[in-house]
């Protein structure tokens, strides 16, 4: 039985970060139009935490009854270790994205109706990442998936429920947290590219090589900060967001220069750093602009 600690690491609670960020960026983005109300900003950080935490849990059930896990470094893997059954992981999955669910209903019901469409949608893509019989994340498409889950959707989403419409800087800040977002599949998925080759995980890594995907990692960073410029022509306090440009420093560094698991896992847990500093700094910006 997989203890309490041993729960919490399965979660994967450093890439929560990437959940976080694009809330607090959409919050502030609307905040420019008009007051906000906090309850909603508060169902759709729960929302992201908790479909962060199920894809999370998914994808360690998917890929442990796959067997495609046996051999990757990294974080801890429930299913794989054998710590946890494959039933308990799933549950546990499934636990976490029927909470994203419900309070999604709820924020929906409030606001648009319509949107318990696009969250049924999410639900489904976190279900199918690396589940069903043809997971996308292993075709190369999860960065895409990311940047559209957690960067527009997230981003612009939380926006849209707190406004009638969404203010440009929402749309630009989706770059500001999706692109680190992708960058972070990335150096997972640099990290792992030997065993996906292995077990026939075609993941954007592996499709475009090691050396392309390391380059589009930095390319990631630099453009999210090139997202800022447009946000800051308008609101010229967002530019604080350029505050965190030194925090892209390690990790850049360490995916074009490093090899081993702990140097690429450093550059991983680094971008997810990187995202909620960049995001704080840009949402405080709005919220002063």
């Amino acid at each position: 039985m997989a203890t309490t600690q041993e729960w919490i690491q399965g979660s994967r609670p450093r890439t929560l970060g990437a959940a976080i960020a694009p809330v607090a960026v959409g919050t502030a983005a609307a905040s420019t139009l008009g007051p906000i109300t906090w309850w909603r900003a508060l169902a759709a950080l729960v929302v992201a935490l908790a479909l962060q935490v199920g894809v999370n849990f998914a994808n360690d059930y998917s890929d442990g009854v796959r067997g495609t896990d046996a051999d990757r470094r990294g974080p801890v893997r429930l299913t794989a270790s054998g710590l946890a059954t494959p039933g308990a992981v799933r549950a546990a999955a499934v636990g976490s994205l029927l909470i994203a669910a419900i309070v999604g209903a709820v924020l929906a019901i409030a606001t648009y109706p319509w949107l318990l469409l696009l969250g049924a949608a999410m639900l489904l893509a976190a279900a199918l990442y690396t589940g069903g019989p043809r997971p996308y994340g292993y075709a190369g498409f999860g960065e895409l998936m990311v940047l559209i889950c957690f960067g527009f959707v997230a981003t612009v989403g939380t926006a849209l429920v707190q406004r009638n419409g969404v203010p440009a800087a929402a749309w630009w800040g989706s770059l500001v947290t999706g692109l680190p977002a992708c960058a972070v599949l990335l150096a997972n998925n640099v990290r792992d590219i030997a065993t996906d080759t292995v077990v026939g995980k075609r993941t954007l890594a592996v499709r475009i090589g090691d050396r392309s995907a390391r380059r589009l990692f930095v390319g990631c960073l630099l453009a999210s900060f090139i997202a800022v410029i447009p946000i800051a022509i308008l609101n010229p306090w967002a530019a604080l967001a350029f505050l965190a440009i030194p925090l892209a420093v390690a990790p850049s560094k360490a995916m074009l220069t490093r090899t081993d698991a702990p140097g690429l896992i450093a550059a991983l847990v680094g971008t997810v750093r990187l995202e909620l500093v960049a995001g704080s700094l840009l949402a405080l910006g709005l919220a002063i602009s």
